[in-house]
């Protein structure tokens, strides 16, 4: 019996090994925590300025919507915009949306 009550209790060496890999997962979520935190201020700051550079288009006589659509349209691929252009085409086609 004494040796099972010897094994239920960690060894200090065991249990200052344990701890210190207890504290380093805490700094290391902590540090993560906390660089996503970052992240997302600058992410809002950057949602700002972005905002402000659309009003700044619109205040120009430009029309937002549209400038949207083509920012959207920039990032795809060639390939996967002439894909979805094709779709739009047909589908408009059968609704009668364009003449032959």
């Amino acid at each position: 019996m004494a040796q099972a009550a010897r094994k239920e209790t960690p060894a200090p060496a065991s249990r200052d090994k344990e701890e210190a890999a207890h504290r380093f997962a805490k700094d290391q979520l902590k540090a993560i925590v906390e660089r996503i935190e970052k992240l997302e201020e600058e992410k809002a700051a950057i949602a700002t300025d972005i905002k402000d550079v659309y009003g700044e288009a619109k205040a120009n006589g430009f029309d937002v919507k549209a400038l949207r659509t083509i920012v959207r349209l920039r990032k795809m691929e060639p390939s996967e915009r002439e894909e979805q252009d094709a779709i739009i085409e047909t589908y408009m086609h059968a609704l009668g949306m364009l003449k032959n």
